[in-house]
């Protein structure tokens, strides 16, 4: 009887741990398919994710490899590449109608930006496309089946360390990477209506669209002031140059 009993008690065990294996990594598939099939949905664009690690006891984990792709048109390879972003979710939350993220952490993403300032760009693209999604343009697809309405609440979300690699045609072919000031939002979607994955999507990217933006076009400003002053430099160079071979042939003459 006793042998019995500890046998029924290594079964528990096994039948617990391998729940807590199976939940933990469907925790993390469920985010990784949300983020590779609903993502492409509201940006239109390729979205990838390496994997996704979370934890059925405390809720955290990382999202690692992520990748955002350019629209068509543009042949920067990507927009936004970060190597991990560290999140927290509410366990219980996942499987009901409003998932709770307590905090998302993204630190040091590369993001590309590709045409002039304005509105022809990549990330000024995406943008467009966001908001079509997010209002429910007809390019939209229909809400139940794209899951972009599905219901979130987002207590903490923050970009730090965020670089931005310029592609213009005003550089000639020169090289150009400018730092991002911090992003942080706090209390979205903590309402009963919450937040969809579209407007979380449409808030995050117009603050980094329009973040980049300002750096980009105040960093271009800066070279194009100083190419005009080596310009100007080397001009004045010449001229005075050309002032002292005059001033040696007078000197020449007057022998």
């Amino acid at each position: 009887m006793k042998k019995i009993l500890i046998a029924l008690v290594a079964v528990v065990l096994l039948l617990v741990i391998g729940g807590v294996v199976t939940l933990t990594l469907t925790l993390g598939s469920i985010v990784k398919k949300g983020v590779e099939t609903v993502g492409p949905q509201i940006t239109k664009t390729e979205m990838k994710l390496d994997s996704a690690n979370i934890s059925v006891f405390s809720g955290s984990g990382a999202l690692k490899g992520f990748f955002l792709g350019n629209p068509d048109g543009y042949k920067t390879p990507s927009a936004v590449k970060v190597g991990e972003v560290a999140v927290g979710v509410s366990p219980r939350s996942v499987f009901s109608d409003k998932v709770r993220v307590t905090h998302v952490r993204v630190q040091g993403p590369e993001i590309t930006f590709e045409g002039t300032l304005g509105t022809a760009n990549n990330l000024s693209k995406i943008l467009d496309n966001v908001n079509e999604v997010a209002s429910g343009g007809k390019g939209a697809a229909p809400a139940e089946q794209s899951g972009a309405s599905r219901k979130l609440q987002v207590d903490d979300f923050l970009i730090s360390g965020a670089k931005v690699h310029v592609s213009m045609t005003i550089l000639a072919g020169q090289s150009m990477t400018v730092p991002l000031p911090e992003i942080h939002f706090t209390n979205l979607g903590t309402g009963p209506e919450g937040i969809t994955a579209a407007e979380l999507t449409q808030r995050i990217l117009n603050e980094v669209t329009v973040a980049t933006l300002k750096a980009v076009q105040q960093n271009v400003g800066d070279l194009s002031k100083t190419a005009t002053d080596a310009v100007k430099n080397a001009t004045q160079g010449a001229t005075n140059t050309l002032n002292n071979a005059k001033s040696i042939g007078d000197l020449f003459k007057k022998k």
